[in-house]
C-alpha cells in the first residue's frame, strides 16, 4: 500500500518546478562540487563518508544563538510512536528526504519550513510484522540519471524500493513495480516472510550501481543462519549485477580459513554498516561483521575470512581487490560497525590515498585504499587463550602501532571507579568475581573457577559504533565519539546450542554507579598525517544519577560524558558538531539534551543549544536561500530511559540563526 500526501497545492507546484529544474542543473557536477554547493546528497555527506561541509555561516560566535527553524514529528508514521529514530536526512534541490516511523515510511519535506510534500508508505503485511527491527532505518540514497531523480531505500521487510524524487511514486520499470525482493537472488534459500535478514543502513549508490548489505539477528544457533552476502544492483533496472560472498564457498578464496569446511553451515558475516566508494578508483569498501555465534565459535574453527574485515571490491563487478582482517575468529561481537572514511593524507612527505576504519575495539585502522597496505605497521601479537570446551582460539591478533587506541581496552584495577577510596575498594571486591585481562581476553564459562564470566571492554556496542566518525579534509583530522563501559560475558552450556552466551550483561554496580570510572563518553581527534591523537574531551554532561548520588555529595565531579551509545558528528569550516547521547535535567528543571559545538582544532566547547531529547541519528547541514541549517534526529525510546521517565517520540529538528 502506498500513500502520496500533497501538503498544499501551491507549495507542491512550486517544489515540483524547483525539483525539475534542479535535476537538470546538477547534471555533470562532481560529488565534491555538490557538497560545496551546500546540499547533503548522501548519508555521509559524500561517498567518502567524511560528514564534512565547508559551510561557515554558523560559527563559534553565533552557535549558541541557534533557533528551531522547523520540526518534523514522526509518531504518526508507524504503529509504534515510541522508537529509536536513527535517520540522517538528505537535502537535494530544496527538499529534505528522510525515513521516518516504525514502519519506515519515506518523507519529503520543504527544506526551509519542514512542510510535508509527500510520503511513501509500504505495508508489507506479515512480512513486515515479522521484521525483527521495526525502526526508521538510518537513511536512504538519492540518484539522478540526468533526466530525473530517484530515492532508494530498504524496507523493514528487506525490499529495495525505487521512488520518483519529485512525486514519491514507485518507479514502475525498476524491479517489479519499483520493488526488488532482497531475500531473493542471495545465493541461498530464504523464506520471503520469516527469513531473518534486514538492513537498517542506507543503500549506497555510486555511478549507476546500488550496493546493499545485510544485517542478521544475534541468534544463538551455531548453524543455519543466513549468510550476509553483499550485492550490487543496476540503478536503472534493479537487476542484480554482482554478489560478493562474505563467507567464501567451496574453492573460493578464503574458504580454507574455515576449518573442517565450517563455511558450509556458518552464517552472518554481513555488512550492516555504511559502505564507502572511491568513484575515481572504481572501488567500494565493505566493512564486515563477525560470524555466528557471537561469543562461541567452536563450530567455526579457523580465522573465518571475510569476517571482521575491510574488503575492497570492484564497483562494477564485485570482485575482490584486497582485504584486511581486523580480528581473527571473533569471539567478542566486535563487528566493523560503520563507514570507512576515505582521506587524502601526507605521511612523512608521501601522499597517500587512505581509508580509515573506526572500530568497536577502539582502534582506527588506516590503509592505503589503493593497495590495502597499512599506512603504519599492524603487528600480529600473541593474545590470551581461553579454556571453553570445544572452542578454537586464534593465537595472534592484529595490533595497530599507530594511531593509539581512542578508547580504553581491556580491564584492570586502574579502570575501576575511584571517586572515593570506599567506592574503589568496593569496586575491587566486585571485580574479583570476574575474569579480567587485556584486549582480546576471550569469553569464559559462567561459574567456572569461581568466576561469573569475563569482563570485556570495549563492549559489543563499542568503542565506536554505527555512527562512525567524521573527517576534516583540510587538516586530515578524524573525529570519533566512543563509549567506555564493560560488559560481562559468561557462557552457559546448552546441549543443543553448544555454549550459548545469551546477551552480554552489565556487571554489578558500585552502589548504583558504573563499575568503570569515567569519562564514559568522549570525542577523540586523530591526525591521519601523523598518526597521533590531537585532543580528547568528555562529551555530554555528568548524568543525573551520578550528580545526585549520596556518596558523591560535596565532591567536585569533573564532566563525565554521557553513558549512552556512540553518536555521529559533522565537521564544518570551523566547528565539530555533535549532540548528547544521554538526556539530563538542566538547571532550570527541563529534561533534555544539548547539541554541542567544539573548536575543531582544540576540542574546546564553544556553544550549545537545547534539544528536548538526546541525539539518536547523525546530524547534517545544508544551505538554502542564503541560510545554513543543521538538522538532527532526536528521540528518547523507552529502552534508553531510566524508570519512570516519559519517552520522547522521534523527530527531526532543524536549527538556523535568527532571521
Amino acid at each position: 500500500m502506498k500513500i502520496n500526501m500533497l501538503a498544499g497545492l501551491c507549495c507542491v507546484t512550486r517544489r515540483l518546478l524547483l525539483l525539475a529544474g534542479l535535476v537538470c542543473a546538477v547534471v555533470g557536477l562532481s560529488a565534491q562540487e555538490r557538497t560545496g554547493n551546500a546540499e547533503w546528497r548522501t548519508y555521509g555527506g559524500d561517498l567518502a563518508n567524511t560528514r564534512y561541509s565547508p559551510l561557515d555561516q554558523i560559527n563559534r560566535d553565533n552557535f549558541k544563538d541557534l533557533e528551531v527553524a522547523w520540526r518534523l514529528k514522526t509518531e504518526n508514521f508507524g504503529p509504534r510512536p515510541e522508537y529509536n529514530f536513527e535517520s540522517t536526512p538528505l537535502m537535494v534541490g530544496g527538499v529534505v528526504y528522510t525515513t521516518a516511523g516504525s514502519r519506515r515510511a519515506v518523507v519529503a519535506a520543504d527544506a526551509a519550513t519542514g512542510e510535508l510534500l509527500w510520503m511513501h508508505r509500504l505495508d508489507e503485511g506479515e512480512r513486515g510484522w515479522n521484521a525483527l527491527y521495526s525502526i526508521s532505518g538510518r537513511g536512504l540514497a538519492y540518484w539522478d540519471d540526468g533526466r530525473s531523480g530517484r530515492i532508494f531505500y530498504v524496507t523493514i521487510g528487506y525490499q529495495l524500493v525505487a521512488l520518483d524524487a519529485v512525486t514519491g511514486r514507485r518507479i514502475a520499470d525498476f524491479g517489479t513495480d519499483g520493488l526488488v525482493d532482497l531475500k531473493q537472488g542471495m545465493d541461498q534459500q530464504i523464506d520471503p516472510v520469516t527469513g531473518a535478514v534486514w538492513l537498517n543502513a542506507a543503500p549506497t549508490v555510486a555511478g549507476d550501481t546500488i550496493i546493499v548489505g545485510a544485517a542478521l539477528p544475534e541468534r544463538p544457533e551455531a548453524t543455519g543462519n543466513v549468510k550476509g552476502y553483499v550485492r550490487g544492483y543496476d540503478a536503472r533496472t534493479g537487476e542484480r549485477r554482482w554478489i560478493f560472498h562474505t563467507i567464501p564457498q567451496a574453492d573460493e578464496f578464503g574458504s580454507d580459513t574455515w576449518l573442517n569446511d565450517s563455511w558450509r553451515d556458518a552464517g552472518h558475516t554481513g555488512v550492516w554498516g555504511q559502505v564507502s566508494v572511491d568513484e575515481d578508483l572504481g572501488i567500494a569498501y565493505l566493512p564486515t561483521e563477525m560470524p555466528t555465534n557471537n561469543y562461541y565459535g567452536g563450530r567455526r574453527p579457523g580465522d573465518n575470512l571475510f569476517s571482521d574485515s575491510l574488503v575492497a571490491v570492484d564497483l562494477k563487478t564485485g570482485e575482490r581487490i584486497w582485504h584486511f582482517q581486523l580480528i581473527h575468529h571473533d569471539l567478542w561481537d566486535w563487528d566493523i560497525p560503520c563507514a570507512p572514511i576515505l582521506a587524502d593524507i601526507t605521511v612523512d612527505g608521501r601522499p597517500i590515498k587512505a581509508v580509515a576504519q573506526p572500530t568497536k575495539q577502539g582502534w582506527l585502522y588506516v590503509f592505503d585504499r589503493v593497495t590495502g597496505e597499512p599506512v603504519w605497521p599492524i603487528e600480529e601479537r600473541p593474545v590470551p587463550q581461553g579454556d571453553v570446551p570445544g572452542e578454537w582460539y586464534a593465537p595472534t591478533q592484529p595490533f595497530p602501532t599507530k594511531p593509539p587506541a581512542f578508547d580504553r581496552q581491556g580491564v584492570s584495577l586502574d579502570d575501576l571507579i575511584d571517586f572515593t577510596p570506599e567506592l574503589k575498594a568496593e569496586a575491587v571486591k566486585i571485580m574479583s568475581n570476574y575474569r579480567v585481562g587485556p584486549i582480546f581476553t576471550p569469553p569464559s564459562v559462567a561459574d567456572a573457577n569461581g568466576t561469573r564470566g569475563t569482563l570485556m571492554m570495549p563492549t559489543n556496542v563499542g568503542g565506536a559504533n554505527w555512527p562512525g566518525g567524521s573527517l576534516d579534509p583540510e587538516t586530515g583530522i578524524v573525529y570519533v565519539h566512543s563509549f567506555t563501559s564493560a560488559a560481562l560475558v559468561g557462557l552457559v552450556n546448552d546441549p543443543e546450542l553448544d555454549y550459548d552466551r545469551g546477551r552480554p550483561s552489565v556487571p554489578e554496580s558500585v552502589q548504583g554507579l558504573p563499575l568503570i570510572k569515567p569519562p564514559w563518553g568522549r570525542i577523540t581527534a586523530i591526525d591521519l598525517n601523523r598518526g597521533d591523537i590531537v585532543w580528547q574531551v568528555p562529551h555530554g554532561e555528568t548524568p543525573d544519577p551520578v550528580r545526585e548520588h549520596p556518596a558523591l555529595q560535596g565532591l567536585t565531579i569533573p564532566r563525565t560524558g554521557g553513558r549512552g551509545r556512540p553518536v555521529g558528528s559533522i565537521v564544518t569550516k570551523t566547528l565539530l558538531i555533535a549532540g548528547d547521547n544521554e538526556a539530563f535535567t538542566t538547571a532550570s528543571g527541563d529534561r533534555g539534551a544539548m547539541l554541542r559545538a567544539y573548536d575543531k582544532a582544540t576540542g574546546a566547547e564553544v556553544g550549545a543549544v537545547f534539544m528536548p531529547a538526546r541525539q539518536s541519528g547523525s546530524p547534517m547541514t545544508y544551505m538554502l536561500d542564503g541560510t545554513q541549517y543543521i538538522v538532527v534526529a532526536i528521540s528518547d525510546a523507552l529502552q534508553f530511559l531510566p524508570p519512570g521517565t516519559d519517552p520522547v517520540a522521534g523527530q527531526l529538528i532543524a536549527f538556523r540563526l535568527p532571521e
